[in-house]
């Protein structure tokens, strides 16, 4: 019946955003060349296309929609829910970011996890989490590649990539300057200038500036004047939520006869706070807030504090060689530093503390407070690629191989003295090899088969030890892990054109995550390794034209099968993360995209997506909350575990939609007021592997909205974030006590652009 009930939801949906915004756009003048759709270009598949010929499911968002979405300050998690089976959270604040596509994702914190979803930033892999929040400015464009890519992009992309291409310097004077205010202080400064410097040499500088004052009072004061903070101050103190970030680019270009260049060197200084945890805010039994929950007050007794550095450069080189032959060469560099503390049980003292020291907010088993850092880290890329197109056929074949070395420490810190009471160290070593191809046949002036295959080698060395035991255990000697594998992945898909404005695809496509680490090693965990998953996915679907070029629908339906899918089991009630594979996942589900234009002044982007994903392993069982929340699943065959078997993944919505409304009234003089409102939505869905009333999250809409003046050469407007102020569980700690993490206030800004050019 489950399943019935579901076939019918994708059925309902694709006849909504099929027909409906449809009957509106033919209402419009059908003669008005000006009023067609813009061609978008894409290069999901490494070369440049035309968005309706890719035969897979793909978004792309154009830079002067990103620049409106993350007003304010927002980080690279403004995506979220802005393309269909797209979430982006984070349990660490600006940094860190996890991304997932069609419900697959990893929900591990460790500095050293790996994703499913791999983030590309101009033609380079930022694997780890660290690297993935590079704050997202002068942008050309964000493509969403839904489903396995492990063909052109290898290893960790069993549920797709994000891929950031930023604009690239041409030998046009171009630039901007653009400025913004906020409320809690917020000022943020973006621009950008470049062209040409000579002799088929180009340059572009980009900068980004944003900083914002703390939106959160720490005030453990309000229950005991006498308390004193670890930093000193009495009655509150502590500046949550606030941050400084400064980010850079610089592009050199080489554009000759036979050979070009591109060098990219990028840079990210951020100084912050961590996510703001807060003690016992969940009504048990329910997932409600507490009476008197005030989401601009926490109080802590403990620290908290974030930083992150990094630096990277890349380096594209291209021959343009005889007979249609082009030889790529792609080289990169990057590095990060990172610190991250936080007040991990979210309030102040404990239980097993009083009457001498008092606790709160709630019931506060045992303080926790903790910090993880990753003081050397270097990742090495480097992609030889060899491509042909002719007129019967284009290919495209290569070697890629990565190279990373990874350090972090983790802190456990006494909430009264402030001082270092455990500490642990671990070492990751990762090399990785691949031999790819793949070719498009032109079978017919209106067929194209697709094929492609990778073959990829993936070694870690792991090593982890805890010099300094916390609560006076003895020192754990260093212990070593050595994971490697070996795996092919590829992909099969047949495109047909029905008609001038109609394709249709099928593909079937095989992707894998080579072998995951994790070792939470200080509270008494053990070094735990997932085995590589592998997932099958089948998906069909059409892009199609519509109203003589004024609207673009395009749709796809997909089933994926994971066997020996990597889940990560914690924190519970053993205060253990540690790494579990799950026999079989199985997804499927639809996505719709559809742009179109209602009137010479009026544009539409409409997206919606259902994702029903099942874990199906009857052996498999995790321990639940241990922080007296209600259980939904039943017992495991261990004592004190839960069987998960039949749940959905964690942190995967069923539904997710996108909207976005501009509408432009033209002035005299060439000057244009534009109004635009934009909207994402996501379903209700699960924290954790197992299901609780507590610890899950409300479906939710949260909206933009912008009002500008615009003119050639510059612009001002007034926007707002999250503008219904929507006050919302979005995650959670489960270990503890009923302690939740919520999404950000509403914010009011306005800014002002001017452009060189």
């Amino acid at each position: 019946m489950k399943l019935k009930k579901s076939i019918l939801n994708i059925s309902i949906g694709l006849a909504l955003a099929t027909t409906l915004p449809i009957s509106i756009v033919q209402a419009q003048d059908e003669e008005r060349d000006d009023s067609m759709l813009e061609e978008v270009i894409v290069t999901a598949q490494k070369t440049e296309q035309n968005l309706q010929d890719v035969p897979m499911s793909v978004t792309a968002v154009q830079g002067e929609v990103l620049d409106e979405l993350r007003s304010g300050g927002s980080d690279i998690r403004f995506i979220s829910g802005r393309v269909p089976s797209l979430i982006v959270e984070s349990d660490f604040g600006r940094v860190f970011p996890r991304f997932y596509i069609r419900g697959l994702g990893n929900t591990d914190f460790d500095m050293n996890a790996s994703q499913p979803v791999s983030l590309v930033y101009d033609d380079i892999v930022m694997e780890n989490p660290m690297l993935k929040g590079f704050p997202v400015f002068d942008m050309d464009r964000v493509e969403i590649l839904r489903g396995p890519q492990g063909t052109l992009f290898g290893r960790n992309t069993p549920a797709g990539i994000v891929k950031f291409d930023s604009v690239k310097p041409t030998e046009e004077l171009d630039g901007y300057a653009k400025i913004g205010f906020g409320e809690f202080d917020q000022v943020s400064f973006e621009g950008a200038l470049g062209g040409s410097i000579g002799n088929n040499v180009s340059m572009r500088f980009s900068y980004l500036h944003d900083e914002r004052d703390d939106w959160v009072d720490n005030r453990p004061g309000l229950v005991d004047p006498n308390l004193i903070l670890v930093g000193g101050s009495e009655n509150g103190g502590g500046d949550l939520e606030e941050y400084s970030e400064d980010a850079y680019r610089i592009q050199l270009a080489y554009d000759g006869e036979d050979f070009s260049a591109l060098i990219n060197v990028h840079g990210r200084d951020m100084d912050g706070t961590a996510r703001v945890f807060r003690a016992n805010i969940i009504e048990q039994g329910t997932n409600n807030f507490v009476p008197g929950y005030d989401r601009t007050i926490v109080s802590y007794d403990g620290n908290n504090a974030q930083t992150v550095e990094s630096t990277g450069f890349m380096g594209k080189l291209e021959w343009d060689l005889s007979n249609g032959m082009v030889f790529s060469s792609i080289t990169g560099y990057e590095s990060v530093e990172a610190y991250s503390r936080g007040d991990v049980d979210g309030g102040y003292g404990a239980i097993f503390l009083e009457p001498d020291i008092p606790s709160g907010p709630g019931f506060i088993p045992f303080p926790a407070q903790t910090a993880d850092g990753i003081p050397d880290h270097s990742q090495f890329t480097q992609e030889f690629r060899i491509s042909n197109s002719t007129d019967s056929h284009f290919w495209q074949a290569g070697v890629f191989y990565f190279d990373e070395h990874l350090e972090v420490d983790t802190f456990n810190y006494d909430d009264l003295s402030d001082t270092v009471t455990g500490y642990a160290t671990q070492t990751q070593d990762t090399t990785a090899f691949a031999l790819f191809g793949q070719a498009d046949f032109y079978i017919s002036d209106e067929t194209t088969v697709t094929a492609g295959l990778r073959w990829s080698d993936d070694d870690k060395e792991y090593s982890a030890a805890v010099p300094q035991a916390p609560f006076g255990g003895d020192p754990v000697p260093e212990a070593s892990v050595n994971p490697s594998d070996s795996n092919f992945s590829g992909n099969l898909s047949i495109s047909h054109v029905l008609d001038d404005d109609t394709n249709v695809y099928g593909r079937l496509a095989r992707g894998f995550r080579a072998p995951s680490i994790q070792g939470r090693v200080l509270f008494g965990g053990a070094i735990t390794v997932a085995d590589s998953e592998t997932v099958t996915s089948l998906e069909a679907g059409f892009k199609k034209d519509m109203a003589d070029g004024r609207a673009r629908l395009n749709a796809a339906v997909f089933y994926y099968q994971m066997n020996d899918q990597q889940l990560t089991a914690g924190s519970g009630s053993a205060n253990v993360n540690q790494l579990v594979n799950a026999d079989k996942t199985v997804g499927f589900g639809f996505e719709t995209d559809l742009t179109a234009k209602l009137g010479d002044n009026t544009l539409l982007t409409f997206g919606l997506s259902y994702n029903n994903t099942e874990i199906q392993d009857k052996d498999l069982t995790v321990s639940p909350c241990g922080s007296n929340c209600t259980v939904l699943d039943p017992a495991g065959a261990i004592e004190g575990t839960v069987s998960i078997d039949g749940n959905s993944l964690p942190r995967a919505p069923e539904w997710v939609s996108n909207l976005v409304l501009k509408h432009i009234i033209p002035l005299d003089g060439g000057a244009n007021i534009v109004l635009s409102t934009d909207w994402s939505y996501k379903s209700s869905y699960s924290f954790f592997l197992y299901e609780s009333e507590e610890f899950q999250g409300d479906a939710f809409a949260v909206g933009g909205a912008r009002v500008a003046y615009e003119t050639d050469k510059w612009s001002t407007g007034l926007f707002g974030r999250n503008i219904t102020d929507q006050d919302k569980l979005i995650a959670a700690i489960d270990f503890n006590n009923l302690e939740g993490i919520v999404n950000d206030p509403r914010i009011w800004g306005v800014d002002f652009q001017y452009n060189f050019f």
